[in-house]
């Protein structure tokens, strides 16, 4: 059953086709630098997949492959740890590069339970990708700033990553 929304509601409301940030409220720093991530994050998926649809392979997959050819053999553990993410959302994330012929898993001799990760034939020229990837717009955006912004950057993106961890 559907409720009629007030009028006094509906006068409040902004047409959709007129939103831009002007119109928005003010809602201070923290929610619009929390908007400015959402964006980026955003726009991070939107190029990876269009990577995906034309490289063939995702953002987060491209990164691992340029992860395994700096570092031949690397356990997933390891890996995990370098990219900050949960080891199972690696294990899909690998799974899909050996599927793909990018990656070859093999067992530690050292250590039965562990996987070994290497560039296969394939994944070598997945790694000397130049163009199309989001590493090389994020680049292109570095070339336009100064070394003190990327600072700023780093230590206030930092300073909320340690936040975001505390209780």
């Amino acid at each position: 059953m559907r409720e009629e929304v007030s009028e006094a509601v509906m006068e409040n409301v902004i047409p959709a086709d007129s939103l831009s940030p002007s119109h928005l409220p003010a809602l201070g720093e923290g929610f619009e630098l929390m908007q400015l991530i959402w964006e980026l994050d955003h726009e991070l998926q939107m190029r990876s997949r269009r990577m995906k649809a034309q490289l063939g392979l995702t953002g987060p997959q491209r990164l691992v492959v340029k992860l395994v050819g700096l570092n031949p053999g690397i356990a997933a553990g390891q890996l995990a740890k370098m990219l900050h993410l949960d080891p199972s959302t690696l294990t899909g994330i690998l799974d899909r590069l050996v599927e793909l012929g990018a990656l070859e898993r093999a067992i530690d001799p050292r250590d039965r339970r562990r996987a070994l990760f290497t560039l296969t034939a394939r994944g070598l020229k997945m790694k000397e990708l130049e163009s199309g990837t989001a590493e090389a717009a994020v680049q292109a955006a570095l070339t336009k700033l100064q070394h003190r912004d990327l600072a700023g950057f780093r230590s206030v993106v930092g300073a909320i990553i340690e936040s975001l961890r505390s209780p």
